[in-house]
């Protein structure tokens, strides 16, 4: 078997993300309030899954669209700067770096994003040439790759064919109208990671039991994340929860979601037990939201397996 230049390739979503913290009360329309503090950091669910599984150790490249302007510069020297990969990111001039400003009050947090690239970036951009050298193929944010949508169960597909392992993130729906053919591209993937509500508004059910029914998942591993609640884990109809490892101190979720994938794919390539993946992805996750943003917490591997060390009193084995 020939060795593989990369451990994960990334498709998925680029922007950026403006943070506003410290504020008094949470936006109402039509006042004005105060935030304190302000941070530009990457963005998109699929970037933070790259950087931060970067960061734990795995080779990873990224294949996306910003747009030729200072938004996109950002997020392409921030990728690099976590040694992934971005031979595959498209920098268009005819479009703008997509951008969500982002305001958080206590543990709620108000959203808005301009999608620019996101939209844009379709199947005929994908190189095929960086996923047949990488070993695990992951997904994300299918909803806002409104151009990309129909092309993306023919590539699970295809990297199925070719070997690859495979990993989905549907994330929310902004629209709220749901539309995703599940039954057709399940069969293509081996890890699927959905939130809760999620996963019930995908299925249009109201409790995780139900939801498993109408998706069947016929022996295909199934995350469910639940915030501070842990998670859920579904194989072959077996429910497992962890619970969350808690911080005192929370500055933001963003990413915690994106963080726990990176942790379990990480332990998922190096074929280590699902239950000491699914605890990984927890911790990892619980480490996201010690810092502002998705990356923030995240420099490298060293400064990362010290951090786990010292809060949670995890050590590699």
């Amino acid at each position: 078997m020939s060795i593989k230049k990369y451990d994960v390739v990334v498709i998925g979503e680029l922007n950026v993300d403006l943070i506003l913290n410290k504020t008094d009360v949470f936006p109402e329309i039509g006042k004005e309030i105060l935030a304190r503090q302000m941070n530009l950091v990457l963005g998109s669910s699929s970037a933070i899954f790259a950087s931060n599984l970067s960061c734990l150790g795995a080779k990873v490249a990224f294949i996306g669209k910003t747009g030729a302007d200072l938004f996109g510069d950002f997020v392409v020297n921030s990728l690099r700067s976590k040694a992934v990969d971005t031979t595959g990111v498209v920098q268009d001039s005819s479009c703008n770096t997509g951008a969500t400003v982002v305001v958080n009050f206590n543990e709620d947090r108000a959203m808005i994003t301009h999608p620019g690239a996101m939209e844009t970036f379709s199947g005929n951009e994908v190189n095929w040439e960086i996923i047949r050298q990488s070993r695990h193929l992951h997904i994300s944010s299918y909803f806002i790759q409104t151009s990309l949508q129909k092309n993306i169960g023919d590539i699970f597909r295809k990297a199925k064919q070719l070997g690859l392992t495979t990993s989905f993130d549907p994330q929310w729906d902004p629209a709220e109208k749901w539309g995703i053919d599940l039954d057709r591209m399940l069969p293509d993937i081996d890890l699927f990671f959905p939130n809760e509500s999620e996963i019930l508004k995908i299925t249009q059910t109201s409790t995780i039991e139900d939801a498993l029914q109408k998706i069947k998942p016929a022996g295909r591993i199934i995350v469910i994340k639940q915030g501070n609640q842990g998670s859920t884990i579904i194989q072959n109809s077996k429910l497992h929860s962890l619970p969350a490892f808690l911080n005192e101190k929370v500055v933001d979720a963003i990413g915690a979601g994106d963080s726990f994938n990176a942790g379990f794919v990480y332990r998922f390539l190096q074929n280590q037990p699902l239950e000491y993946c699914h605890r990984f992805g927890n911790m990892i996750a619980a480490l996201s939201t010690t810092a502002a943003g998705g990356t923030g917490a995240f420099y490298g591997r060293q400064q990362v397996f010290t951090v786990l060390k010292e809060k949670y009193g995890y050590e590699e084995s």
